[in-house]
């Protein structure tokens, strides 16, 4: 599937003519590359050096990372109603995983000034310099979906961009960016802080707003000690349960090892249907009963695709999975981790479109039939991020190790 995916400009979304799906996209093509890195199939790991090689060519004159570009028609696209922060993100992430597989510094070297301007746009996107990026509505791959602000997801791509550009920065100048060393520390910290509600009455060392913290965590006491909160506004918190976040978090060692034993029990006692083993977006699924179902019917692009159990409101998605998979497997849980594997492995053969191996976007919360683009690159990625991870691979570098030391 990643093979169909791959052209002379990198890796498509879909091979297929859905909607505007088959482009480079910054954020699907950087995950495929992360699942090409693991393969260690040549002609994958270089269609992901052209997929970054693409991206930057059409970067915008401050530093934005297409959401997506069709190369054959020169359209491109920075994002819709609002522009995408997590395409920069991603396209930082995937380009020291590219480097460190491949140890390609003429690559790196090409690469200076698209990532300078990056670096220079994400510091922009902090806006009060305290550290965090604020993320506008429908700012990253939750795109019609309702959260906004200081989103845990973006802060946790944002620590670990800004890692691997201190390890760029230590190969190309043979030193360290102490400054930049000491943001990815205090952004580790700000993230430890700010998203994870205690049962007592402490306070972090670190807040970013102390009353904002205090009513969040009064308002959502089932929820500290649970999981981590998937956002925060001058509004207040947002407390459905984001799994991409979750998963994200243990896999970059933010979470300590009781955060993520909890965060593992809430989702194999709230999330997760055992007969499936593939985990929703969000959770729990807004309802035409809900305060906020009104909001979000009015949050789309084209079509409204996040009705109850579909697209992000409950939709099992394997790309997800798959990174909890890995998550699991670096924590030394392979058992636990070969079940979501198998679970992504039975979504992706799922007959849709006259095509026995599907591959689909998600699957419905409810009924598990095949939903949203058929086939997805990502969707296959899950399956090798998994598998890969299983067999002893780290899909992240979180250290200050630098290429050809094992970290791909």
């Amino acid at each position: 599937m990643m093979h169909e995916c791959l052209t002379e400009h990198g890796f498509l979304a879909t091979p297929t003519e859905q909607d505007n799906y088959r482009r480079i996209w910054g954020r699907d093509s950087a995950i495929i590359g992360l699942a090409a890195v693991l393969s260690e199939h040549s002609d994958l790991i270089e269609g992901s050096r052209r997929s970054l090689e693409t991206l930057a060519r059409y970067q915008g004159p401050h530093g934005e990372i297409p959401s997506n570009v069709d190369p054959t028609t020169d359209r491109v696209s920075y994002g819709g109603t609002t522009g995408r922060v997590d395409a920069d993100l991603w396209f930082v992430i995937g380009c020291g995983a590219y480097w460190r597989a491949t140890g390609d510094d003429e690559f790196l070297k090409s690469m200076i000034e698209p990532l300078e301007k990056v670096r220079f746009l994400l510091g922009c996107w902090e806006f009060n310099t305290r550290g965090l990026l604020y993320i506008p509505p429908t700012g990253d791959w939750a795109d019609e979906y309702l959260q906004s602000g200081y989103v845990l997801y973006d802060q946790l791509l944002y620590l670990q961009a800004q890692r691997e550009l201190c390890a760029i920065h230590r190969q190309l100048h043979q030193t360290s960016d102490h400054d930049l060393e000491d943001r990815v520390a205090r952004l580790k910290h700000l993230i430890s802080d700010n998203y994870w509600f205690n049962h007592d009455n402490e306070l972090p060392d670190d807040l970013y707003h102390e009353v904002l913290y205090e009513n969040g965590r009064k308002a959502a006491p089932q929820r500290g000690g649970a999981y981590w909160m998937p956002f925060f506004s001058p509004f207040g918190y947002g407390y459905r349960f984001d799994a991409m976040a979750n998963a994200m978090v243990m896999l970059l060692e933010v979470a300590n090892e009781q955060q993520c034993a909890a965060v593992d029990d809430y989702i194999a006692e709230k999330i997760v249907q055992k007969d499936v083993m593939l985990l929703p977006a969000f959770d729990p699924v807004i309802t035409p009963r809900d305060e906020q179902w009104d909001d979000l019917q009015t949050m789309f692009s084209h079509t409204f695709k996040n009705g109850p159990f579909e697209y992000h409101n409950g939709g099992l998605w394997p790309m997800v999975t798959g990174f909890y998979a890995a998550s699991l497997a670096k924590r030394g849980k392979f058992e636990l981790a070969k079940k979501y594997r198998d679970g992504i492995h039975a979504a992706n053969r799922m007959r849709s479109q006259d095509r026995d191996w599907s591959f689909p976007e998600y699957l419905h919360g409810q009924d598990h039939t095949p939903g949203g683009t058929s086939p997805m690159g990502w969707s296959a990625a899950a399956a090798v991020i998994a598998t890969k991870t299983i067999e002893g691979k780290q899909l992240f570098c979180v250290s200050r190790v630098t290429r050809n030391q094992n970290e791909a």
